[in-house]
């Protein structure tokens, strides 16, 4: 650390202006290391690049250049030293004024930047929020029912009309002109109408046909079929049998078959209490979401378009990152999902304002809840982190430490534990006002409820620490905002 000597004022519109001076002969050094710099630029004969004297650069370029490339140079982490010593929670980038130095002497400047805003929120205990009942609907357990029965049906001869869900045995050959296409023919080939299988056209075809039927038409091959797409292709199609799906009748006997269970209301039992532990997994998410955004609405004041911006970019650098592991730009994932490219943008928008906020009023919950991370919660932490990166913990501490981001871990997990106190303190209702108890089995409850504290903006704080574990040279950005979305990517 330099010997800076700093001040920050405070100023209007929620920004700082902080006063940094250094020493001339701290900023020599800098003066000294442009020099090297220049000396591995430049070519002086005799010399080898980056030998040449600092003398014999001060000659030939003077010292008025070697200055200004130290103030370019060194500036921006003087600036980054100030505000760490002066515990500045910037958001933006700086506008810096050279006030002195610029020729000769001390060196002084002013930053004035934009900061994070403290929020003060109440009324965060007791939030009410609703969510799907998680219990089960006959309806639901009749699908689920349903879909067994599905999978055990048998075929039946049938001479009725073909519908769809019903079978056909045909023989299909295809011609492209005169070619034959081998890969769209086939002989006793059991095809289910309405399925889509093929192409529409053979969909159209089969509905209302009959065993003896035989069917001519042309049809234009659609995106899957890759590079033949768009070709238009000849289709023959006998049909030589027709077939219903007979499901097997929900009794006893049957359930005893299909499953541990001798009657079918154990059975149906059994499946209301499976469906209801997913929703009541599902149930647990969409508290934490709902918490999220019912305490980012006690926030009294715009999200900060600095942060804003920074959210966005985040999530559009992720996804772009993974849409490139499927061979695709976003361009092409709005256009394959049918997105309008500004109402995505104004969604995305909508979702990292959102974000903001939530993590503006999780500050507040964790300063008037005096929430802190313990050190054995640190190194918790650090474990899991080393893991995930397969390193030593003692490696993933150090980096974090050479990047300055141990208090951003902490600050992590003192929000992620303030999301668990509105939990516990929220109150949660069904669509009818009911409330809803969402306690899991014993048996599930230590591996669902570690995961089910954890917000999307720990998620995210933890992407940007492990970043800074993976890599010393990368320094976390102290505009990271969480999110309150799900995601969605």
């Amino acid at each position: 650390m330099t010997s800076l000597t700093t001040s920050v004022e405070s100023l209007d519109d929620n920004k700082v202006r902080v006063s940094v001076t250094i020493p001339a002969a701290e900023f020599e050094k800098a003066v000294d290391a442009a020099f090297r710099k220049l000396a591995r630029e430049v070519k002086v004969p005799g010399f080898r690049p980056g030998k040449a004297p600092r003398r014999l650069l001060e000659a030939r370029f003077g010292t008025e250049y070697a200055r200004e490339q130290a103030l370019r140079d060194a500036l921006p982490e003087y600036y980054e030293q100030a505000i760490v010593a002066e515990s500045v929670d910037a958001i933006a980038v700086p506008e810096i004024d050279i006030t002195a130095g610029e020729d000769e002497g001390d060196v002084a400047f002013d930053a004035v930047v934009e900061v994070r805003p403290v929020v003060t929120i109440s009324g965060y205990k007791g939030l009410r929020v609703e969510i799907p009942s998680p219990a089960a609907s006959d309806e639901q357990i009749d699908a689920q029912v349903d879909s067994l029965r599905e999978r055990f049906a048998d075929l039946s001869d049938s001479d009725d009309p073909l519908i769809d869900g019903n079978f056909a045995l045909i023989d299909i050959a295809s011609t492209d002109g005169d070619e034959p296409v081998d890969a769209l023919s086939a002989s006793d080939f059991l095809y289910e109408v309405g399925s889509g299988m093929l192409v529409e056209a053979l969909d159209v075809q089969l509905r209302g046909s009959e065993p003896g039927a035989i069917l001519k038409f042309d049809a234009e091959l659609p995106e899957r079929f890759g590079e033949r797409a768009g070709d238009t292709i000849s289709f023959s199609v006998v049909v030589k049998e027709t077939k219903r799906k007979v499901l097997p009748d929900v009794d006893d006997e049957w359930v005893s078959e299909v499953s541990e269970f001798d009657t079918v209301d154990a059975f149906r039992a059994d499946v209301a209490n499976r469906i209801a532990l997913v929703g009541k997994v599902q149930g647990q998410m969409a508290v934490r979401e709902k918490v999220l955004e019912a305490v980012g609405e006690l926030v009294d004041i715009e999200a900060p378009a600095a942060l804003v911006d920074a959210e966005m970019e985040r999530r559009l650098h992720d996804l772009a990152h993974r849409l490139e592991h499927q061979g695709m730009n976003i361009a092409q994932y709005l256009m394959m999902t049918g997105q309008d490219q500004q109402a995505f943008v104004d969604e995305l928008r909508a979702g990292c304002t959102q974000a903001v906020l939530a993590d503006l009023a999780l500050r507040s919950v964790v300063d008037q809840e005096d929430i802190v991370a313990e050190d054995s919660e640190v190194d918790d932490e650090i474990e899991r982190l080393a893991a995930r990166l397969d390193q030593k913990p003692a490696k993933v501490r150090k980096d974090l430490d050479r990047n300055g981001a141990i208090e951003a871990l902490r600050s992590d997990i003192a929000r992620g534990k303030a999301v668990r106190v509105l939990i516990d303190n929220a109150e949660v209702v069904d669509e009818d006002g009911n409330p809803v108890d969402l306690t899991l089995p014993e048996t599930e409850t230590e591996t669902e409820t570690d995961t089910e504290t954890d917000t999307e903006a720990d998620s995210v704080a933890a992407d940007e620490t492990e970043s800074a574990a993976a890599s010393a040279d990368d320094t976390p950005d102290s505009s990271d905002t969480p999110s309150a979305e799900e995601s969605q990517e």
